[in-house]
């Protein structure tokens, strides 16, 4: 007599669970797990999906791949309610859950249908599951995957460590990504487009000043620093140094603030002041009388 094994939960099984093992065996019609070839323009995108960006080089290199040996996985989708007013011609639509980076390039290779699997799930659901594959399939950037953290946990009134059961993964992964989201939007940028790993991230993490978190990332973009030299940087900012290690005292303006102030007076004639706050600020012109501010204005509209 063989032993029974406790039945894997589905979504621990991943998208392998929502997959039919071949079209043939398929349920008839266009239920749950029907497979069928859907022409591609009746497919749309799932709203606020994980995945927000897609490598340009990457997608026109899976592109090439489709039109030699075609799709070979089947797209994962819901069914989604007719269009109101459109004509019956039009047929139903599909949203995404799985396999838009595989949609976007099967549609710049030409494609005109793709093999697509059905799966009856409700939106919230739906995007579970998108979460699950892009996690599985380490496709979400730092960014990407602590937005999806933070909305499931929302969503669903997850907690850290229920989420990390959810998806397989330990509870200090989740809590480690969820601190990216306090990062300024112009660094998280940076971190999408690749310009600074996670670790860059967590490093400049220790900055507690916005401001001062921005202009750091900048640095280490610029200068290509290693993450090692992140961290010494932005341990030295945070404990009010400069990089050089000489300590600074508050409002004091770097070298690089007064030599500018420098060439702005000298290019003017006049005094000139950059008041800068977490990179946002003013320029101060000084004049002494409306003959000089004549003399300022001629200089820059000249």
């Amino acid at each position: 007599m063989s032993e029974k094994t406790e039945p894997r939960r589905a979504l621990g099984r991943g998208l392998d669970a929502l997959l039919p093992v071949s079209a043939e065996k398929a349920p008839a019609g266009f239920g749950d797990k029907s497979v069928f070839l859907c022409p591609i323009e009746r497919i749309v995108p799932m709203k606020g999906q994980p995945r927000q960006h897609f490598d340009e080089k990457a997608l026109e290199e899976l592109a090439q791949s489709i039109r030699e040996v075609g799709l070979l996985e089947p797209l994962v989708v819901r069914k989604t309610p007719p269009i109101v007013g459109a004509p019956l011609a039009m047929g139903d639509r599909y949203e995404l859950i799985a396999g838009e980076r595989r949609w976007r390039a099967s549609q710049r290779a030409g494609l005109k249908d793709v093999l697509v699997v059905v799966k009856d799930v409700s939106p919230a659901a739906a995007f579970e599951l998108a979460m699950i594959e892009n996690v599985q399939r380490e496709d979400l950037n730092p960014i990407e995957l602590a937005e999806a953290f933070s909305r499931l946990i929302k969503e669903h009134n997850y907690t850290q460590e229920k989420l990390a059961e959810r998806i397989g993964k330990d509870r200090t992964t989740i809590a480690n990504s969820l601190r990216l989201l306090r990062l300024p939007v112009v660094v998280r940028e940076r971190v999408m487009k690749g310009e600074l790993t996670e670790g860059h991230a967590r490093a400049l993490l220790q900055v507690p000043d916005d401001g001062d978190l921005a202009k750091l990332a900048d640095k280490v973009v610029r200068g290509r620093l290693s993450v090692r030299q992140t961290e010494q940087l932005a341990r030295k900012t945070k404990e009010g140094k400069t990089a050089d290690g000489s300590p600074t005292t508050p409002g004091q303006k770097s070298a690089s603030v007064r030599d500018l102030e420098r060439r702005l007076s000298v290019a003017l004639g006049t005094r000139c002041e950059i008041r800068d706050d977490g990179g946002k600020g003013e320029i101060a012109v000084h004049y002494a009388s409306l003959d000089a501010l004549d003399a300022v204005l001629d200089k820059i509209f000249k």
